[in-house]
């Protein structure tokens, strides 16, 4: 993705000029959830006593079985509908009425992508009239709406501006209350892309849904780790966000140091910064388990959206 200079300079102007050694703890973030079912004590880490984490999505319309245990109080689940689908109003209609408090939906993930990059890779006209028949009359009961969360890309403000324009010409609006993005670039790109959402969509909240700064030093990843934290707590119009990063180190396919655990499993200082805890001192990497090798694949459905959309 390019910039023009004047746009970075811009950003760059938006970058903290001291960064704490840790990110603080944050009411605002929430668990791109990975399950590991090789690994299934891992799904626990994210919600242990003191966690920062107060919400999650899976990609799915169906809470995650590993917070089964959990209240909507709890741990706050919002259903998404990956792609177009036919079930999704009857679906989270049903959590509501088996008393799950659904406050908060989200569309399509990377409707602007390709299959072979994890994008549901969906047309904007058929992305309306399905958005018409089994996400907006989910406003009726009082659930706020987000928008397909389409990629950092110059093809996502594309697609996203093609799908609204398709539902006015289907004679009506499709409405949202936030937009989701996802960025895996540097900060001074990030802080420019929120600014150009925010300046298309004005009277919108944002939601980081998908973050990391994908295949970079430890140091470049921590730094980037603490601004981009500092700066979504900061700004009011950033309601929520989701670093892509909770799984171990062996299956990260946005680069080994993203990663919030090892390879035993344990928490990196960035995990437990994430979760508003005291640095671990323990470094992502080590040696992995041969259930953790074994793993590895099953990330890809998940982290092919992750990184798709870099085009620098």
């Amino acid at each position: 993705m390019h910039f023009t200079t004047s746009t970075l300079l811009a950003a760059a102007a938006l970058i903290p000029s001291t960064i704490a050694a840790t990110a603080g703890t944050s009411t605002k973030r929430g668990l791109v959830f990975v399950p590991n079912a090789k690994h299934p004590g891992d799904n626990q880490i994210w919600v242990q006593p003191g966690s920062d984490i107060t919400w999650y999505y899976n990609y799915q319309s169906q809470p995650s079985p590993a917070y089964s245990n959990r209240t909507q109080e709890d741990f706050e689940f919002v259903p998404m509908a990956w792609s177009p689908s036919t079930t999704f109003l009857n679906d989270v209609t049903a959590l509501v009425k088996g008393g799950r408090n659904i406050t908060h939906v989200m569309g399509y993930n990377e409707p602007d992508g390709y299959s072979s990059t994890g994008g549901s890779n969906v047309d904007p006209k058929v992305a309306a009239t399905n958005w018409l028949s089994q996400i907006q009359p989910l406003a009726k009961l009082g659930i706020k709406l987000g928008a397909p969360a389409v990629t950092g890309a110059p093809s996502g403000h594309t697609w996203l501006t093609n799908f609204f324009n398709a539902c006015a010409a289907l004679g009506t609006n499709c409405t949202v209350d936030f937009i989701p993005i996802h960025w895996y670039d540097n900060f001074a790109g990030l802080a420019s892309h929120i600014g150009t959402v925010r300046a298309a969509y004005p009277n919108t909240s944002i939601w980081v849904t998908e973050y990391a700064y994908s295949n970079q030093t430890l140091a470049a990843t921590q730094d980037f780790f603490n601004m981009s934290a500092e700066y979504f707590d900061r700004l009011t119009y950033v309601d929520r966000y989701s670093w892509f990063g909770t799984f171990r180190t062996e299956v990260s396919n946005v680069g080994p140091n993203a990663a919030f655990l090892n390879n035993q499993g344990k928490l990196t200082d960035m995990g437990a910064w994430y979760l508003g805890k005291a640095s671990t001192g323990v470094q992502p990497g080590g040696a992995s388990s041969a259930a953790t090798k074994a793993s590895v694949a099953g990330l890809g459905l998940f982290g092919a959206a992750a990184v798709g959309f870099l085009m620098l």
